[in-house]
């Protein structure tokens, strides 16, 4: 699998969340200071809440921005041979063959490359990155997910 191509993907899905996020903080900003929204009254909150959803947007639209860049700078990384940041990794468990880039942010973020193979992004903070951080190919673990042991392989290190 060709990490840059995953690396591409990934950021194209954050790009996309990030106009998404981009629009809506604009319109809640429209909103929180439109003036059918000024308050009438000491319990009248429409404007103060409005202004509370586009200063949380506003940030979203922030950490998105640093997660597009810090996977940008994943593009010209190499590669140790260990699992680190930026690396993706093939794993073996339960007889399924999973692959998973380890990012630096934007966990959770899934893409599927030649609309078929998935690949999870997972930080070295979660569970899984965690106890895979520092393993090379080939590596046989048992590690813990969920109150339970699993086995698993790593096929691979890119």
């Amino acid at each position: 699998m060709n990490k840059a191509a995953v690396i591409e993907k990934i950021i194209e899905a954050l790009r996309s969340e990030l106009d998404t996020y981009i629009r809506a903080a604009k319109f809640s900003h429209a909103e929180a200071t439109a003036e059918e929204n000024r308050a009438e009254n000491k319990y009248d909150t429409r404007g103060l809440e409005a202004s509370y959803l586009a200063a949380g947007q506003a940030n979203k639209v922030v950490e998105l921005e640093s997660a597009i860049e810090a996977f940008e700078n994943l593009k010209d990384q190499t590669t140790t041979g260990a699992i680190e940041i930026g690396s993706l990794v093939e794993l073996e468990q339960d007889d399924l063959v999973e692959y998973y880039l380890i990012g630096p942010t934007a966990g959770g973020t899934e893409v599927k490359l030649n609309g078929k193979k998935e690949v999870l992004v997972i930080t070295p903070e979660s569970p899984l990155g965690s106890q895979l951080m520092d393993h090379e190919t080939g590596d046989q673990l048992t590690f813990e997910l969920g109150g339970r042991q699993q086995k698993a392989t790593v096929l691979s290190v890119n």
